[in-house]
């Protein structure tokens, strides 16, 4: 449009340059006619009058012709120019249109594949979560066996009796497995007097036997952590552990028949924790008595210093056969210093031996290539001209 704008206004400046000329010339003849009259005669007036009356239709005919034609080509370039941005118009019309289709197909084949992957990974969720809830299901059926399991436990262990099979029986497994069947025994009865004891030690001398009692009071302990310290008074709980050392150190510790000391097991580590750490005078009280007490975990570190003692004794009463294996094995070591003092000789000897094969090889060697070289023993060779090559010629057998 721009252009069409321009064609037009250099159109319109055409025209107006034309008129102005024409006007020029007309006022010039019109300076030029007061002359013409007053020198002329009427008919060179009406001559210049007819002339200039042609000339001015002849100009309005070109002007008239030229603006015609400037019209004509001017609609047809407007025509041209429009067509040609009309063409223009509907290819990037239909470029924009498959440019667009083309973004939109794209814009969904990832719309459709994000849809695709949301309802893959919800679904995966959805499972998952049903696979939990099932898992809690089965978890929170456990969790209720578990709890008939528990009241069941606590009515088991509600009696003393059955408190202290749960402590003999845990006592037999930690001490079963770390010490050998000869260094201990259960339900042990002592010979000087009528008093079985729960589990016996059988160390070495002079420690001898040692008697560890199982059985441990645990109701004032299980007051107080259920009901409280308020109401139930800690020198109850601390009262029944000394009479249960003192009856320890009474049975337990015979003189003659056992050691100087005696082992009470508390089958609870809280409990041993809660003694260890809160009530210090009860531990020492129970080392005056000579009475040592023990956790679950305490008692296997003293098996495994009681193995360890068994094993450095047991050492000790094999020390004269090791002794005697050592004394084999030297004399042994003997034999085989000899034996390889012998092979030496012989591998010295068989290296002299293989030095004179060497030697004697290497002679006869060298007697084979001066026979090559045709030399003759006593004979030496005769010195060739130093131009004269060496011929051999070969001489007949005689038969």
């Amino acid at each position: 449009m721009e252009i069409v704008l321009l064609i037009l206004a250099a159109m319109a400046a055409a025209a107006g340059l034309g008129a102005l000329v024409l006007a020029a010339r007309l006022a010039r003849r019109m300076e030029d006619l007061p002359s013409a009259l007053s020198s002329d005669s009427e008919a060179r007036h009406r001559a210049i009058l007819t002339d200039l009356h042609g000339g001015l239709a002849a100009t309005a005919d070109r002007i008239a012709s030229r603006q015609s034609e400037e019209g004509d080509r001017l609609r047809r370039a407007l025509a041209d120019e429009l067509e040609r941005n009309r063409n223009q118009l509907q290819l990037f019309e239909h470029t924009l249109q498959e440019r667009v289709d083309q973004r939109l197909g794209e814009i969904s084949g990832k719309v459709n594949e994000r849809l695709e992957e949301g309802f893959k990974k919800t679904n995966e969720t959805f499972v998952s979560v049903m696979t939990r809830l099932q898992t809690i299901d089965d978890a929170q059926k456990k969790i209720e066996t578990l709890t008939g399991s528990v009241v069941s436990l606590q009515q088991l262990l509600g009696s003393k009796s059955s408190r202290g099979a749960l402590g003999e029986r845990q006592l037999e497994d930690i001490v079963r497995n770390m010490l050998p069947e000869s260094a201990y025994a259960f339900q042990y009865t002592f010979q000087s007097v009528n008093v079985r004891a729960d589990c016996v030690l059988k160390l070495p001398e002079p420690t001898g036997l040692i008697a560890v009692d199982s059985k441990f009071p645990l109701e004032n302990y299980e007051r107080m952590v259920s009901e409280g310290p308020e109401r139930v008074s800690l020198a109850m709980f601390k009262a029944d552990v000394r009479r249960h050392v003192d009856a320890i150190a009474e049975k337990y510790i015979v003189p003659g028949e056992t050691g100087e000391g005696a082992v009470m097991f508390i089958p609870a580590e809280a409990v041993f924790a809660e003694i260890h750490g809160n009530h210090r005078d009860l531990f020492e009280y129970a080392v005056h008595k000579r009475v040592w007490m023990v956790s679950p975990t305490t008692l296997a570190a003293v098996l495994n210093t009681a193995r360890a003692v068994l094993k450095d004794t047991e050492t000790r009463k094999q020390v004269h056969i090791i002794k005697e294996e050592l004394s084999k094995l030297g004399r042994e070591f003997g034999r085989f210093d000899e034996r390889m003092r012998k092979l030496a000789d012989h591998i010295r000897q068989a290296n002299r031996d293989v030095e004179d094969v060497a030697i004697t090889s290497k002679k006869i060697t060298d007697k084979f290539a001066a026979i090559e070289r045709a030399e003759l023993p006593g004979e030496a060779p005769e010195a060739l001209p130093a131009a004269a090559a060496p011929q051999l010629s070969v001489v007949p057998k005689s038969e």
